[in-house]
């Protein structure tokens, strides 16, 4: 019985973090609010309008999704847009959506990254990846043009950085074929 339950802590505490390395649907958990990254498999609700500097509020918001930032271009508008999420939480706090930017760090420029937002689907090509300290907001407030910003903790399992990945709207489907055969 011990084995049994420590074998069912164990499937409870990481069927998130191995769920993402399983091939999984490309589709959106709500083709109105979500988004969805192919390549490392994320595929969360959207949380609207969350104060990325009030812990309170924005760690309510995580458990339940992926947050856009109050403040910033919502998906589709001009500026840009600031979506943020946990790469992991404490083990006994991983829900799904606390490991959906788990494998944020995989993606390379070129991928792809889909935001469904108000009922449209907006299409980004990642254009590059930055490492920043926590205290580092200029690398987000600053920035100018139209966007995508994606950001986690790294390392995995701390808070010590933070993980910035910068998209660019894919304005066509040919724009975007070109880009996935490089």
């Amino acid at each position: 019985m011990l084995i049994g339950g420590s074998l069912f802590l164990l499937l409870v505490v990481y069927l998130p973090i191995v769920r993402t390395y399983l091939p999984a649907s490309s589709t959106p958990s709500d083709p109105n609010f979500s988004i969805v990254i192919p390549k490392i498999n994320a595929s969360a609700p959207l949380i609207d309008n969350v104060d990325p500097w009030n812990e309170t509020e924005y760690r309510e918001a995580l458990g339940r999704g992926v947050a856009i930032a109050k403040g910033f271009a919502k998906p589709g508008e001009d500026g840009a847009t600031f979506i943020f999420a946990h790469s992991s939480d404490s083990p006994w706090r991983i829900t799904s959506y606390n490991t959906v930017f788990f494998r944020l760090g995989e993606l390379k420029s070129g991928d792809l990254v889909e935001v469904n937002y108000g009922g449209e689907r907006h299409k980004y090509a990642v254009s590059y990846i930055l490492e920043v300290w926590p205290d580092e907001v200029d690398a987000i407030t600053k920035q100018q043009g139209n966007k995508l910003i994606l950001q986690t903790c790294t390392p995995v399992g701390t808070s010590l950085k933070r993980l910035l990945v910068f998209a660019v709207p894919l304005e066509n489907e040919s724009l975007q074929q070109m880009r996935e055969a490089f």
